[in-house]
């Protein structure tokens, strides 16, 4: 199994635009393992992690880096920065955050053994949403195994 993680500086988001994503390949899944967050603010910001079961207008791809040099050099899932367009909210998945009003007020969520599983489709996938309030800019990284 690889791994792979990601990472970025989202822009706001909002209750129905995620601030970042993980969606599944075509011909493969993925599983999460973790993602940090970290307030770039004085504001504080509660955020929510919930399936997403369309893709809605995905923000900029974000760079997938495999963490074994061995393992296949193109990650199947994709992962991507704030969403422009909503997509369609699945299961929630239960993980909330707040992150205090201070910059570099952190973070994270890990999915122990079985992680969270991200089926496999172009469709299927994880998002970062805001739980309630304004969305905040905020540093994440992402980390998930195929």
């Amino acid at each position: 199994m690889a791994r792979y993680s990601t990472g970025c500086l989202t822009t706001a988001g909002s209750t129905t635009l995620p601030i970042a994503s993980l969606y599944a390949g075509a011909n493969a899944g993925g599983t999460l393992r973790e993602i940090g967050l970290s307030n770039t603010t004085s504001t504080a910001i509660s955020l929510k992690l919930i399936r997403l079961t369309t893709t809605g207008t995905q923000g900029a791809g974000l760079t997938e880096a495999r963490q074994n040099p061995n393992a296949p050099a193109t990650a199947n899932c994709a992962a991507f920065n704030t969403h422009s367009g909503a997509p369609t909210l699945g299961d929630d998945l239960g993980y909330r955050i707040r992150l205090g009003a201070a910059d570099g007020a952190s973070l994270i969520w890990t999915f122990g053994s079985d992680g969270v599983v991200i089926p496999v489709g172009t469709s299927n996938g994880v998002g970062i949403l805001v739980e309630s309030g304004t969305g905040q800019p905020v540093l994440l990284d992402i980390v998930w195994d195929e």
